[in-house]
């Protein structure tokens, strides 16, 4: 089915007046539909969900619809108090009242308002940027810190849980094509050796879990710089999209990636590993924005491993990369050879550069 005769189906006033693709993002398909009436008009944002990626689109759904409509109910509340308007997508039913339409092909379709004169941008721009990010992040995190996690559906099982990342990576490495591309590969070799080194750091979070230091929450999953929302009239941040993440999981990874996000002016795609390190002046900014809103629901033991969560997610994404690389790159796409081993070097680096400052972003992280 196309996708001007699945606008159709969702519960928006006024007639299809034309459906542009959004070329953005790496799983879903994504257009705005822009629909008219007599006397004014109407835009969202059309979707067909990536059943590659969430095998269960029904429960993405599910997720999305509890915690936007938990989410609106507390900015309404707030909205009196509060120094700025909040925004967030609103799910779009279906004619027929669902979250989601199945066409005769078996793809889901899901509709989300769009937030009104607001910009994102694919790198930080600036420190003030960087504030914002982490403001956002931590308001999100405070409305939703109550939301019994046990409510929403675990629709990626094992992401952001760091062994489970090593044990793949362990299964992969034993494999004839794996084994030929660290041979072919000093630079591989040196990633490999790398993981070895950090191999007893990767179940830090996870045993604090174990142990009852951390709870699981609600957590968006994805809290990168372009899901992060600026609004065109006050430069301010006002929302955070792309919720298709969100599931129970560690506040401590939605912060480790959005600092990894934010603070690594040089990108995830960057050749010279000279320009890959943690901006801390950018890191600070983040953090200050983000304990603004944080400081409401972090508990001690939350805090205790910030840092660590910083370090970790640069090196679980790194181990990811390197992994997919290995394997012969089969879940990340690339436009080169050898681009999922540039990544795995480029967050290796990255890590690398966090442990080196470890005690100024601790300083950070302890208002210092």
């Amino acid at each position: 089915m196309n996708p001007e005769t699945t606008a159709s189906h969702f519960n928006a006033p006024g007639r299809v007046v034309t459906v542009l693709n959004i070329d953005s993002g790496n799983v879903n398909d994504t257009y705005r539909v822009i629909k008219r009436t007599t006397f004014s008009e109407n835009q969202f944002i059309l979707q067909r969900i990536s059943q590659a990626v969430f095998p269960r689109p029904d429960l993405v759904m599910s997720n999305v619809k509890a915690i936007t409509d938990y989410a609106h109910d507390k900015l309404e509340a707030q909205s009196g108090n509060s120094k700025r308007i909040w925004q967030l997508p609103r799910v779009i039913q279906t004619r027929d009242g669902s979250d989601y339409h199945l066409d005769a092909d078996g793809n889901y379709w899901r509709a989300l308002s769009m937030i009104a004169s607001a910009t994102s941008h694919e790198k930080v721009l600036n420190p003030e940027h960087a504030h914002e990010a982490g403001y956002v992040l931590g308001h999100f995190q405070s409305i939703i810190a109550d939301f019994p996690a046990d409510q929403l559906a675990d629709t990626l099982p094992g992401f952001h849980i760091t062994p489970q990342y090593l044990k793949q990576f362990d299964k992969v490495i034993e494999k004839d094509e794996a084994q030929q591309r660290l041979v072919a590969s000093s630079e591989a070799r040196s990633i490999a050796e790398f993981v070895e080194d950090r191999r007893i750091f990767a179940s830090k979070l996870e045993d604090a879990v174990e142990s009852g230091e951390l709870h699981h929450r609600p957590i968006h999953g994805d809290p990168k710089i372009s899901n992060i929302m600026i609004d065109d009239i006050t430069g301010r941040g006002t929302a955070i999209v792309d919720l298709d993440t969100v599931k129970p999981g560690l506040i401590q990874y939605d912060f480790g990636d959005c600092v990894r996000s934010v603070c690594n002016p040089a990108g995830e795609e960057a050749r010279d590993l000279n320009e890959v390190y943690i901006d801390t002046d950018l890191f600070q900014a983040l953090v200050k924005g983000y304990l603004k809103q944080a400081d409401k629901f972090l508990t001690d033991a939350d805090r205790k491993y910030l840092y660590h969560s910083i370090r970790l997610i640069a090196f679980e994404l790194g181990l990811r990369f390197f992994t997919d690389y290995l394997a012969g790159d089969v879940y990340f796409k690339t436009s080169y050879g050898s681009q999922n081993l540039n990544r795995a070097r480029v967050q290796m680096k990255l890590c690398e550069s966090i442990e080196v400052r470890e005690l100024i972003l601790r300083r950070v992280l302890d208002g210092e």
